[in-house]
């Protein structure tokens, strides 16, 4: 097992993990008519990094690293993490935040900022919460959730 630097390749490997996360509407705000080209430039061209976490052969997840803002706020980073359904419940959210957070700190980050965690998603928040994180807003009914409509989302931070 190892966490490593995605490659287009590897992409392409996780991009049936990637559109079933995104279509089930629950974690992430992509739409989920969300095309290969599309989700490549959001996943691993825009951000600074991306890296898997790989597993026997297997992509068990993914995360990236991108600023938050630019120039002035640039000490700030945001970080996005997908672990397939099949591997979850195994510690790879936790390893690959790890791993951000270290990351982020051999990048000169200061702080780590999640944007929009949805408040529905308690999974996530438990965990961002019990790695650190703290919700410092809640923004109402900022997501439409697949089945349960309009709900909040957080943004939550941790310094580095």
């Amino acid at each position: 097992m190892s966490i490593r630097a995605m490659t287009k390749a590897d992409f392409e490997s996780f991009w049936s993990t990637f559109l079933q996360i995104v279509k089930e509407q629950e974690s992430y705000t992509y739409s989920p008519d969300i095309d290969f080209e599309e989700a490549y430039e959001i996943w691993c061209k825009k951000p600074m990094r991306t890296f898997i976490y790989e597993k026997d052969g297997k992509i068990c997840g993914s995360y990236y690293i991108k600023n938050n803002t630019q120039s002035l706020g640039k000490n700030v980073c945001n970080c996005g993490y997908m672990v397939a359904p099949n591997f979850r419940n195994q510690g790879i959210a936790t390893m690959l935040c790890n791993h951000s957070q270290n990351v982020a700190r051999e990048l000169g980050f200061k702080a780590m900022q999640f944007n929009a965690v949805i408040s529905t998603n308690v999974v996530a928040v438990y965990l961002w919460k019990k790695l650190g994180f703290e919700i410092i807003e809640r923004l109402p009914n900022a997501f439409l959730h697949k089945n349960f409509g309009y709900v909040d989302c957080y943004i939550m931070y941790k310094e580095l």
